[in-house]
């Protein structure tokens, strides 16, 4: 599958090759020609970045929202350094025979500029650092401005660009970017908005689960028909006032039932606040599902859950969901405190009536590189894990935290053996 939608980038941008070069009416080494090349393989990857992102579902059980989230941020950055280039042969072809404020008045342009100046503002906010810093909420807003680059974009390429004039070339594009429009619309509109109104989920409650952490129990009509499965989650929309319609990922804490739907959140920021003190008969707005790490992933045999912190609650919906035998799953469960330990009833029952081993890390992390808290700070990665799970190299292993938690966990699994279709995770915030 992944070669299938390698090969897929890969004939796109020979494509748009193609086409350049046989609408190219400049010298083969032509500055202008080369932009103009730049802007389309510019082109052609911010439409596969919008397409690798638009919710299609058999697309997202194929891949998984992580690895779609990789490509998505590789042809993101790709398509912007092409457009930067793309800016700079431009201005090098232009600069002696247009000067470059009159440029600025030609059809097309100032739109150009616009969508390079909220392309800009999508990769700045999208660097790691940058993005660390930022509110999740505030993070994504921003992020939708890279639509609007598309759609201001498109202007400057229909009217200046001289790749567009062909029948073949004109096909293409408008085929390209109907494909795009097309799944946005149907995909991350259409489909949220059908499955909200036939649904119709609302809040019956929010318990309390441990300090900082709270489960937020959901009705609604038909959740039989829902089509979610324990380890997903949705992009979640309360509607209790200002700020509703921002929305937060929240993966399921529970198995997904025919009458309720649950959800555990750890209250960090805003939205999560917010989540904490909704009242009864709020009308819930739902994105979703989403993510891979189900069921549908188990080879069979034993298993063996890491969880930190919050990261707990899609393995243990996956706990009450997964087929495997009496005493064949052990859960890893790191947390800062005794005191933030959750879900002590449901982990005793699974305990006791399917036989899962819990195992309780408790204590800040040993070192930067490390899943282990400090007290274990001499032991080597992959040696506790050994010690924690001796035949964990032939297991099933899922894995949720933080990324450098969860980067640390996989060095250290695949060190002891695990092969990588075995280890799973997913990335469902960022």
């Amino acid at each position: 599958m992944r070669s299938a939608a390698r090969l897929t980038a890969a004939l796109t941008l020979l494509a748009v090759t193609a086409l350049w070069t046989a609408g190219r009416d400049e010298a083969p080494g032509g500055l202008a020609a080369w932009g103009r090349l730049a802007a389309l393989w510019s082109a052609d990857l911010l439409i596969l970045q919008v397409v690798l992102m638009a919710r299609i579902p058999w697309v997202e059980r194929a891949y998984g929202q992580d690895t779609l989230a990789r490509w998505h941020r590789w042809t993101g950055f790709a398509s912007f350094h092409l457009l930067l280039a793309h800016v700079v042969l431009a201005f090098l072809a232009y600069a002696e025979t247009q000067p470059w404020p009159r440029l600025a008045t030609e059809p097309g342009m100032l739109l150009a500029l616009a969508a390079l100046a909220a392309l800009i503002l999508v990769v700045v906010t999208s660097v790691r650092r940058t993005r660390r810093r930022m509110r999740y909420e505030s993070w994504h807003l921003l992020h939708l401005y890279a639509y609007l680059g598309v759609g201001l974009a498109l202007p400057h390429e229909f009217l200046l660009g001289t790749d567009f004039r062909t029948p073949a070339a004109r096909a293409f594009w408008w085929s390209l970017y109907a494909i795009a429009a097309g799944s946005v619309l149907v995909f991350r509109l259409g489909l949220p908005v059908w499955r909200t109104l036939r649904h119709r989920l609302t809040v019956d409650h929010v318990d309390p689960e441990a300090p900082g952490l709270v489960s937020v129990y959901l009705s609604g009509r038909r959740l039989d028909r829902l089509p979610v499965r324990a380890g997903q989650f949705f992009v979640w929309r309360f509607l209790d006032g200002r700020g509703a319609l921002r929305g937060n990922p929240f993966s399921l804490s529970g198995p997904p039932r025919g009458d309720s739907l649950r959800i555990t959140v750890k209250v960090v920021g805003d939205g999560s606040e917010r989540v904490a003190a909704l009242r009864r008969g709020t009308r819930v707005l739902i994105e979703g599902p989403y993510g891979r790490m189900t069921a549908a992933t188990y080879a069979g045999g034993s298993v063996t859950m890491l969880a930190c912190g919050v990261g707990v609650t899609p393995l243990l919906a996956l706990l009450w969901d997964l087929p495997y035998g009496h005493g064949r799953a052990t859960l890893v469960y790191r947390t800062r405190h005794p005191h933030e330990v959750a879900f002590g009833r449901e982990l005793a029952w699974l305990a006791e009536h399917r036989g899962v081993r819990l195992v309780p890390l408790v204590g800040p992390r040993a070192e930067a590189g490390s899943w282990l808290p400090a007290e274990y700070a001499d032991y080597d990665d992959a040696e506790a894990l050994r010690s924690l799970s001796p035949d964990i190299a032939g297991h099933d292993v899922y894995v949720c935290g933080p990324d450098a938690w969860a980067a640390s966990v996989f060095r250290a699994a695949r060190a002891v053996g695990v092969r990588p279709a075995r280890l799973h995770r997913e990335r469902f915030g960022w």
